[in-house]
Parts: C-alpha cells; structure tokens; sequence
C-alpha cells in the first residue's frame, strides 16, 4: 500500500513516502520559510523522488498531535484535502504513540517508554507506556516535574 505521510507538529516538519512496510523516502521542511507556502511542493517534490504520481497515494497520514495548532490545522486541512479529492482513506496518528513505537521497533523490547515533544515555554508534551500500551494519559508539564513523578513512581 503506498502511503503519504505528513507531520506539522514542530517547526521542522516532515512528510513520508511508504511502500508496504517499507519507508522509502523521508524529507525535513525549511522551518525558515512559512508552512503554508512549502508544504504543497515539500509534498509534491516527495512524491516525484520516489516517482509515484498523486492518484497512486493509497491512503493519507497525518500527525494529529500534540504540537502547534496553526501547524496541526495547516497538515490536518491538506491531508484531509488530498484524501477526500482522491477518495482515499485518512489516517490521524498521535504523535507521542508514533514516537512510543519506533522505541519499541529500535530497542529490543522495552518494558517502560516515555516520550517527549518541546511544547515551548519550558515544558513538554510527554506521555508513558507499559509494554507498549498508554499507561497515562498524555500530559503537558515542565520536564524537571515529570522526571521526578516517574522516578518517585518507578521507587514505589
């Protein structure tokens, strides 16, 4: 299944070409150039590098949070646009879960992961999962108070 994949949850963002299981082609934005300006051709030009064009994409994907809301309403509106134009399936994934996955593809079977994205004024959106399983529902806290309620938790 070809899949396109998109991420606007940070300044840096980014857009996937799938085959399969197989990641073939992954691209970063200018996080100095506005979003809605280069995310039609970071997208297009994607697509041209691995040589599919736009009505061979089988289904959509989009991070649907946590992250910067002009970013999210900006990725969110283009894949729904795409999808809904090429009467393909959209797929919103979270982002903390997508990042709790590659843990667990990277490291051998982690029992505890924790992720983490810079929220901004010093805090982060972060969440916990027990053998691959949300353990808590996501929350946005300063990272000093949350490395101390894990440990304090993990001492118990």
């Amino acid at each position: 299944m070809r899949i396109l994949a998109l991420d606007t949850t940070t300044r840096v963002t980014s857009c996937a070409a799938v085959d399969g299981h197989h990641v073939l082609r992954t691209s970063q934005g200018d996080a100095a150039r506005p979003l809605a300006t280069r995310l039609p051709l970071d997208m297009m030009e994607l697509l041209d590098e691995v040589g599919w064009p736009l009505s061979s994409v089988e289904a959509f994907v989009v991070c649907v949070g946590p992250g910067s809301f002009t970013g999210l309403r900006i990725g969110i509106a283009s894949m729904q646009g795409l999808a809904s134009a090429a009467g393909k399936p959209l797929v919103g994934i979270s982002g903390l879960d997508a990042l709790a996955r590659y843990a667990t593809q990277t490291v051998p079977r982690p029992r505890q992961v924790v992720t983490w994205i810079d929220a901004w004024r010093g805090e982060v959106y972060a969440a916990h999962y027990t053998d691959g399983a949300a353990a808590e529902a996501p929350v946005v806290e300063q990272p000093s108070g949350l490395l101390d309620a894990w440990a304090h938790a993990a001492a118990q």
